[in-house]
């Protein structure tokens, strides 16, 4: 699973398919403000529980994408 900011979602996704193509977009987050959304990359990255919680949500779409 890929956690990462991006202004550009759909550029991001080709970078990441040109080094593996089997990748496949789940689930994404947006915020119209930057900073908000870097706020939600650091608690996703540095607290445990807040990724925990993402992965519970997404349990089904993560088992059938794998």
């Amino acid at each position: 699973m890929y956690i990462g900011y991006s202004s550009n979602i759909e550029q991001r996704i080709k970078q990441h398919k040109a080094r593996n193509n089997n990748l496949e977009l789940i689930y994404y987050e947006a915020y119209l403000k930057e900073q908000e959304a870097r706020t939600r990359e650091r608690k996703l990255k540095m607290f445990g529980s807040a990724y925990r919680g993402l992965k519970q949500r997404l349990k089904i779409s993560l088992t059938n994408s794998a």
